[in-house]
C-alpha cells in the first residue's frame, strides 16, 4: 500500500469530523463540531493559497491518504505563530523556596503560574491516526510530514515549535486536573469547557482564571497527580517527540494539565 500526505479540502470535513468523533475528548485541535473543522479548513485554505513568506498567523490542515483506495487514514496540523488572535496559555511549574530561621526549617513550595511564555511560537498538533492504521510507521511518517512542511516554508515559521499533549482524562471523559483547579472558577465541567475552547478560543481564561499563582499543595490528590503527564494514549507519542529533539521544559495545558514539548526550530 502506498500513502500520501496532502493538504486538506473541503471534501475532507466528513472525514476529519468522523476522526474528531473518534478521539474521546480533551483533543483541542480536532473539535467534533463541524462548523469549527469548517473554519479549520477555510485557515488552510488560504494558508496554501499565500504565496509570500511574510509572518502571519496562519494553520495548515494535512491529511494522510491511503493511494489505492483513496481512504482517508489520519491528520495533523501546523500553526506558524500561537498566540496572534487568541492569547496562548499555559502554566509554568515553578518552585518557591522559603526558609524560616526561628524554625531552622525550609518550605520548597510548587506552583502554577499563568503564562504567555510561549506566545509567537509555531505548533505541530492535531495529529490523529485511524485506530485501524497505528502499526508500520504512518504516525511518524504523519509527525515528520510537519517539519518536512516547515523546512520547505521555513520563512513562514518561528524558531521554537510546541506540541500539545492531551493529559490525563479519565473513563467519564473528565479531567482530574481540570476538576481539582480551573472547574471552580469556571461553572463547567471539563467536556463544557474543552469544547468552548475548541470553538470560541482562550479568550474566556483571561476573563475569568485567577491571575495569581496557584501552590500545588491545596489541590487534591488526583489533581497533582495529573500534572505533566501526558494521557495514556499519548505517551508514545511523547516518547517520539522527545526522540526527535522535544523536550518537556514545565509548561502544562491549562485545561487537562498534560505537558506541552518545545524545540527549537
Amino acid at each position: 500500500m502506498i500513502f500520501v500526505v496532502r493538504a486538506a479540502h473541503d471534501g475532507d470535513l466528513p472525514h476529519l469530523y468522523e476522526m474528531a468523533k473518534l478521539t474521546g475528548g480533551g483533543f483541542t485541535n480536532l473539535p467534533a463540531d463541524r462548523s469549527a473543522l469548517t473554519a479549520k479548513l477555510a485557515r488552510s485554505h488560504a494558508a496554501f493559497a499565500r504565496d509570500d513568506n511574510d509572518l502571519a498567523d496562519e494553520q495548515f490542515v494535512l491529511m494522510l491518504e491511503n493511494v489505492d483506495n483513496r481512504e482517508v487514514r489520519g491528520t495533523c496540523q501546523l500553526i506558524t505563530h500561537v498566540g496572534q488572535k487568541h492569547p496562548f496559555y499555559s502554566y509554568r511549574i515553578g518552585t518557591l523556596t522559603q526558609h524560616s530561621r526561628e524554625l531552622d526549617r525550609t518550605f520548597r513550595a510548587e506552583m502554577l503560574s499563568l503564562t504567555t511564555d510561549l506566545e509567537g511560537a509555531s505548533e505541530v498538533g492535531g495529529l490523529f491516526l485511524h485506530p485501524g492504521e497505528r502499526a508500520g510507521g504512518l504516525g511518524l511518517l504523519l509527525a515528520r510530514s510537519r517539519y518536512l512542511f516547515i523546512r520547505r516554508h521555513r520563512a513562514r515559521f518561528a524558531d521554537r515549535v510546541l506540541a500539545e499533549l492531551r493529559g490525563v482524562i479519565d473513563e467519564a471523559g473528565g479531567s482530574p486536573f481540570w476538576d481539582g483547579l480551573a472547574g471552580r472558577f469556571f461553572g463547567m465541567n471539563f467536556q463544557q469547557a474543552d469544547e468552548f475552547n475548541a470553538i470560541n478560543g482562550h479568550q474566556f481564561i483571561a476573563d475569568l482564571m485567577p491571575k495569581h499563582p496557584i501552590y500545588t499543595a491545596m489541590l487534591s490528590d488526583t489533581a497533582r497527580a495529573a500534572i505533566g503527564l501526558p494521557h495514556p494514549s499519548g505517551r508514545a507519542a511523547m516518547r517520539m517527540l522527545e526522540n526527535e529533539g522535544f523536550a518537556f521544559e514545565n509548561y502544562i495545558d491549562i485545561f487537562d494539565g498534560g505537558p506541552t514539548m518545545t524545540a527549537r526550530t
